[in-house]
């Protein structure tokens, strides 16, 4: 279950980062035998042009101007066709689309030409996860976790933690999500996710811990709905009716038109 308002959990800068010097020419070697850093400079004009385009694809994307990234994206790959990360950016924007046949194509081809991409596997594990196909997903979160090279792995262990509550999971949800806490303390994302394992797992004390938790790391106007009623729920099973009060006010608030706000006024606590 998806409990922030996020328009994408996708490590678009990462993503590009990894692959904007991919391809360059060799640098030369040093009296060591060891070949050069290999950096800007080093760059043809068609490498250049390829990273140009993946940057704006980039832009276009996270502006949600979708067809337009698109274009930019075919731009790079006529002029370079084994772009594992234009591959990759194509599969998000065809998931956003709402094309799922077309994204995934683009994930697959993207991690041919790529297996050792984290960001190319923590996305390709979004995009299955957000199909539902869990058994699929969690093995690319775990290669995206084990590449000591990635610089997000608190993304890919939310990502796993909240795909493996999607089955009740909640053993192997709460081993990612206690991953993601120790690398990334603050993420909403992780916070509201273990409360919700501890709340199917009957321990509301330590879900409570966590909803706390939220008070400081988000903005309430972040929150969904869910987590709010989340949050609701929990107090009321606590009998903490200041903080239950406190808590459906930034639901009425921020959310007065939802089903979590509806299930709150007729009491629907228990649904």
């Amino acid at each position: 279950m998806t409990f922030l308002a996020q328009r994408s959990r996708l490590s678009l800068v990462a993503l590009c980062a990894a692959g904007a010097l991919a391809g360059c020419a060799s640098p030369g070697t040093g009296q060591s035998g060891k070949a050069e850093l290999t950096t800007a400079s080093d760059q043809t004009a068609a490498q250049r042009k390829v990273d140009i385009r993946m940057q704006l694809a980039i832009g276009y994307f996270q502006q949600g101007q979708y067809t337009v990234a698109l274009d930019e994206v075919k731009l790079a790959l006529a002029a370079d066709p084994n772009h594992a990360d234009a591959y990759g950016m194509r599969g998000l924007i065809y998931q956003q689309l709402g094309e799922h046949a077309l994204a995934e194509d683009n994930f697959v081809r993207a991690r041919k030409l790529a297996p050792d991409s984290p960001e190319l596997a923590n996305n390709y594990g979004s995009f299955l996860c957000q199909l539902g196909r869990v058994k699929e997903a969690l093995p690319l979160f775990d290669a995206a976790l084990n590449n000591r090279a990635y610089r997000s792995p608190a993304s890919a262990a939310n990502n796993a933690g909240s795909c493996a509550l999607k089955i009740k999971d909640y053993a192997s949800a709460e081993r990612y999500l206690l991953q993601a806490l120790q690398l990334t303390p603050d993420l909403p994302a992780t916070n509201a996710n273990l409360a919700r394992v501890y709340v199917e797992k009957g321990d509301y004390v330590r879900a409570n811990f966590f909803i706390s938790r939220l008070n400081k790391v988000a903005k309430m106007e972040s929150l969904t709905a869910d987590v709010l009623w989340l949050a609701i729920k929990v107090q009321h099973k606590l009998g903490d009716t200041d903080a239950e009060a406190g808590w459906a006010t930034q639901l009425r608030r921020h959310h007065a038109g939802s089903a979590e706000y509806a299930a709150y006024q007729r009491g629907a606590f228990d649904e």
